[in-house]
């Protein structure tokens, strides 16, 4: 079982940065792919980044590319977020999550496992 504990989020101004950071206990995380998603309230939770356990390759929802980077420290057993440029349509609880089935790429909520409890990112503009 892995347990997974977001940090790093707080109120920034409009074309800010913040740094997300995942860290994962109970066993490795390092061959598994993580992700990223966020939650609006009224909104289903939507996918944000991923990144895959072999190779590191990632995957990023339109809406953040070329401004977010997701990460991994195998050695730290953690997932990042690098979160620059930010915009107030990005104010969302950001949660990290474990790929558990299906194959690299995929973005159904269902694919994933070892929610943690969320951190709340607030742009003001």
């Amino acid at each position: 079982q892995v347990q997974l504990v977001e940090s790093g989020g707080g109120l920034v101004q409009a074309g800010g940065s913040l740094r997300l950071s995942c860290a994962a206990s109970g066993r490795t995380i390092s061959t598994y792919s993580m992700a990223w998603f966020r939650r609006v309230p009224g909104k289903e939770r939507e996918f944000v980044a991923a990144i895959s356990g072999r190779t590191s390759s990632t995957s990023y929802a339109d809406s953040v590319k070329a401004r977010f980077t997701i990460s991994r420290d195998n050695a730290e057993n953690t997932l990042y977020l690098q979160m620059n440029s930010l915009k107030p349509d990005d104010t969302a609880v950001y949660y990290c999550a474990r790929q558990f089935q299906s194959t690299w790429g995929t973005r159904r909520l269902s694919d994933f496992d070892s929610w943690g409890q969320g951190t709340q990112v607030t742009v003001s503009s």
